[in-house]
């Protein structure tokens, strides 16, 4: 019998190298949800530095640098600013929309009275502060800026929950995940009808058909990543060319990832039981039956896990460590001013923030418990969910992405500023107060219905 055959207590795990020292500790790192939070931090504090220091002017040319391919007299070219918004933003919504398919079928959410309280919330947490924005800018020139203050920074919300550790119970973590991915895709639907161009029908059809296209895909049984990539590049060429914003398309194709896997746990174990052995001798393909043994279990491993999450474990930390912050200091960079601090669409948004998204949070979802619609899961107490409607006020990196569209060059400055005061109330808030109900002095209170 050779060698690989002989019973020895390191064969059943992958061989290590030298390199695993450095790229384990790592990959720890990348899975700490606080981690992605505090990295966009990080970058939004140095995007406001510099926009406020000597380098400003050249801090900010950086991402109006035009990008793109030039062939003959055709030229597919836009600033990085713009690449970064609507090219690497596509896959944040990607991503978020397989999540949140995910949830639906497999989830909590996939109960249907326990998916309703995180829509309602969701639903009052965009009407409410839209509202209360139109109500303080009626007749102003901002008025056309009420579609910012709609959604929620799902990163910088779970990293503040991360903060608190195991004080909180999982289920206000999948609340307000639920609720922030759900007001993610709302604000976006907003952005591709309220805040796109003039439609060009003809590219829409391209588009429309290419979306059908991933579906047949999907129901013929085509599991190559490659193929549907090409695809979703043609769908967001197509989109793009209509005039609607192109960020669509990411959850439009999100929520069409199969959430299902392919290969149960029995077929799997029942594949891994026929691979007796690595094929023995010189190194080569060879065309034998061990080989296609292996290569069917190959395949069996991967298709164990559906197409949404892995497409969750692959895109996460690329959008998580790199298209987040490289948004944050393409757009988090504003002169700061006090002069800014007193305009009335800066306080606008600050109200719609700080107040209207918890009122509308807490208020749906009260509603719709009380009218038997949606239900509380156990242990999600009244308190903890307005502690999380107060961080549902962190509107940041959504809330800059729409007031790029809303909002004239006149009036930007002033979006911002009012985006990052609400972020830091919303922030400190919910924390506060979730760290008062995490003590223990009210996580058992028996509160009405």
């Amino acid at each position: 019998m050779h060698d690989e055959l002989q019973p020895n207590a390191d064969l059943d795990r992958l061989p290590r190298e030298s390199i695993h020292r450095l790229t384990e500790p790592f990959a720890r790192f990348l899975r700490i949800e606080s981690a992605g939070g505090a990295i966009l931090l990080a970058c939004t504090v140095a995007a406001l530095v510099l926009s406020n220091s000597p380098w400003a002017h050249d801090f900010l040319a950086v991402w109006e640098t035009p990008v793109g391919l030039r062939v003959g007299s055709l030229e597919f070219a836009r600033a990085l600013k713009e690449w970064i918004n609507d090219g690497l933003m596509t896959l944040f919504f990607f991503v978020v929309a397989a999540e949140l398919k995910r949830e639906l079928v497999l989830g909590e959410l996939r109960s249907p009275r326990m998916a309703a309280l995180a829509i309602s919330a969701a639903l009052g947490g965009m009407v409410v502060p839209a509202g209360l924005y139109l109500v303080l800018q009626w007749g102003l020139p901002g008025e056309g800026g009420w579609g910012t203050v709609m959604a929620t920074d799902t990163a910088f919300v779970i990293g503040c929950l991360a903060l608190m550790g195991t004080r909180l119970p999982h289920s206000l973590r999948i609340f307000m995940l639920s609720t922030a991915i759900v007001d993610d895709i709302g604000a976006i639907m907003v952005v591709a009808i309220g805040y796109s161009s003039h439609i060009a029908w003809d590219a829409l059809a391209f588009g429309a058909l290419g979306i059908g296209g991933v579906g047949v895909m999907a129901q013929v049984g085509i599991r190559s990543i490659l193929a549907f990539l090409l695809v979703g590049c043609f769908v967001w060429l197509a989109i793009d060319a209509s005039g609607i914003h192109t960020t669509i398309t990411g959850v439009i194709l999100g929520l069409m990832t199969p959430a299902r896997r392919w290969v149960s746990d029995r077929r799997l174990y029942a594949i891994l039981g026929r691979v007796i052995a690595h094929p023995s001798g010189a190194e080569g393909s060879g065309d034998t039956k061990d080989r296609h043994t292996l290569h069917a279990a190959e395949l069996a491993a991967r298709e164990s896990l559906s197409p949404a999450e892995r497409v969750q474990k692959a895109l996460h930390p690329w959008v998580g460590f790199i298209v987040m912050p490289l948004f944050a200091l393409a757009n988090a960079g504003v002169p700061l001013s006090m002069g800014d601090l007193g305009s009335s669409v800066t306080f606008a948004i600050v109200i719609a923030f700080t107040l209207g998204k918890p009122i509308g949070v807490l208020s749906f979802s009260w509603l719709a418990v009380r009218l038997g619609v949606a239900i509380r899961p156990p242990g999600l107490s009244w308190a903890l969910l307005a502690g999380g409607s107060l961080l549902a006020g962190i509107g940041f990196t959504m809330a800059l992405f729409i007031a790029n569209l809303a909002f004239d060059k006149t009036l930007i400055d002033q979006a911002k500023i009012g985006i990052l005061l609400a972020s830091v109330l919303s922030a400190a808030g919910g924390l506060t107060l979730l760290t008062w109900v995490g003590s223990g002095r009210r996580l058992h209170e028996v509160d009405p219905d």
